[in-house]
């Protein structure tokens, strides 16, 4: 091998083996980097790898003399720190929305970005109940395929799914194609949902991304409308339980101070909240859009809270519970 293809060679595999085997708590002695190239059939020597380290800080790595007996180099300042690592790991696995196959191979990815003893502090699986075993497409593909419409203003032609009872995948609308101008991608409880606007319904919707089937992006560009232009995506994130649009109104309503963890987890610690009765109970004021699920939340809270107003939601709440008490009713058992 020429010289010069040689000392190329050697400067890639040394940063390699800083960036695989070295970083803030493990380096590697100058006898040890001797080892590593050899085994990749470069030869060096000393005085040769002093030069070498010396290029590779000019070229930006962060590579660190460690003062141990002997004397061992690392790379400290990596692109994520390991805390960041475990963060990404975390998130990707604990993701119902991903399938097992998909989870893994993003998870590997990760791990390469780390240090072969950092790796083994990742080296971790988080169970999560519930996940997808399989899907229609790649997780990867359609969110991509997405992307890419929102990226081209273009609109996304896709069919959409619901479960029958036997389990069974139903398309809806008779299995006739939605197409729909896609305004974002979000992430809630688990899930990806396409936020679109749906010209036949003349309304913004949310479209679970693991229920849709056949993404094609269209060549048709997208529509543009005062109710596009005003979406607000934090708006809608803040009001909206589960993903579920409904009428938008500020309610307001009594909550003990027991129950307050809960409030906080659910609309943060800058919700308006008033304390009355001597810091026994509060008095929430939040907006929110009209749906089973904000019912069903706050049916958690029990006799712990009331509902104030307005009075549209405390109608429409009270005949919910009175629909469910209904069939135990009539079917007591």
């Amino acid at each position: 091998m020429a010289s010069g293809s040689a000392q190329k060679l050697k400067l890639l595999y040394l940063m390699d083996i800083f960036k695989t085997e070295t970083d803030p708590d493990h380096g590697l002695s100058m006898p040890q980097l001797i080892e590593r190239l050899a085994a990749k059939g470069i030869d060096a020597e000393r005085k040769g790898l002093y030069r070498d380290i010396e290029t590779l800080r000019e070229f930006g790595l962060d590579i660190r003399t460690l003062k141990r007996q002997p004397v061992q180099y690392a790379l400290v300042e990596r692109d994520f720190e390991l805390s960041q690592l475990t963060l990404l790991v975390d998130a990707v696995q604990s993701s119902r929305f991903l399938s097992d196959g998909a989870s893994n191979a993003l998870v590997k990815s990760i791990r390469q970005l780390a240090s072969a003893e950092e790796r083994k502090t990742l080296n971790k699986q988080v169970h999560v109940h519930g996940r997808p075993k399989r899907q229609d497409l790649s997780d990867f593909v359609a969110v991509d395929l997405l992307q890419e419409a929102i990226a081209c203003k273009c609109k996304v032609s896709f069919r959409y799914y619901k479960y029958g009872a036997g389990k069974e995948r139903l398309a809806r609308k008779g299995g006739a194609a939605h197409v729909v101008t896609p305004m974002n991608l979000t992430y809630s409880d688990g899930n990806y949902y396409l936020v679109a606007y749906s010209a036949p319904d003349e309304e913004i919707r949310n479209y679970r991304v693991d229920r849709m089937g056949g993404i094609v992006v269209t060549d048709e560009p997208v529509d543009r409308n005062a109710t596009i232009a005003h979406y607000d995506p934090d708006e809608a994130a803040r009001t909206a339980f589960g993903m579920y649009d409904g009428e938008r109104v500020v309610m307001s309503i009594r909550v003990d101070a027991d129950l307050m963890n809960i409030v906080v987890d659910r609309f943060g610690r800058d919700v308006e909240a008033a304390s009355v009765d001597g810091g026994k109970t509060a008095i929430v004021t939040v907006p929110v859009r009209l749906s089973p699920v904000l019912y069903s939340w706050i049916a958690m809270l029990g006799d712990g809270a009331e509902i104030l107003s307005p009075r549209l939601l405390r109608e429409r709440y009270v005949g919910w519970l009175k629909s469910i008490t209904a069939i135990y009713e009539e079917h007591p058992g």
